[in-house]
């Protein structure tokens, strides 16, 4: 039974909701509809909201085959945190007005750095339970 994958699931669809709610509030107060009204705004809450639904699955997905694999709670913690607190950090510093460059920069390297972790894990573990097997 998984029991680590679900928390960072639910955190970063915490995340992604809080993300959404910020564009609903810009659709309203901006009066849009559709799209994003040529509005530099809701672009912003737009883009911000779309990057984290870009990322946040596919590090969700490897992280739940690595914890389907066994691999122990250490590795899948520092995992989980690196990817929510990317996604934290690059959410923040993207959505900011000015942008907080640095911290949308390092966002992105924990992101991408769990990510690649984790892909190149599950491959080695795949090749290696393909050669137990």
């Amino acid at each position: 039974m998984m029991s680590i994958t679900p928390v960072y699931a639910g955190l970063l669809a915490l995340l992604l909701l809080w993300l959404s709610y910020r564009v609903v509030l810009g659709r309203r107060s901006h009066k849009v509809s559709v799209g994003d009204g040529e509005n530099k705004d809701l672009r912003k809450r737009m883009r911000v909201q779309a990057n984290c639904a870009e990322y946040a699955p596919i590090g969700i997905v490897l992280l739940a085959l690595l914890e389907l694999q066994g691999v122990s709670s250490g590795p899948l913690h520092i995992l989980g945190l690196a990817l929510l607190a990317g996604r934290l950090m690059h959410a923040y510093g993207l959505g900011c007005t000015p942008q907080v460059v640095k911290l949308r920069v390092w966002g992105m390297y924990l992101t991408i750095g769990s990510l690649a972790v984790s892909a190149v894990s599950n491959v080695a573990l795949g090749v290696m339970g393909g050669f137990a097997g």
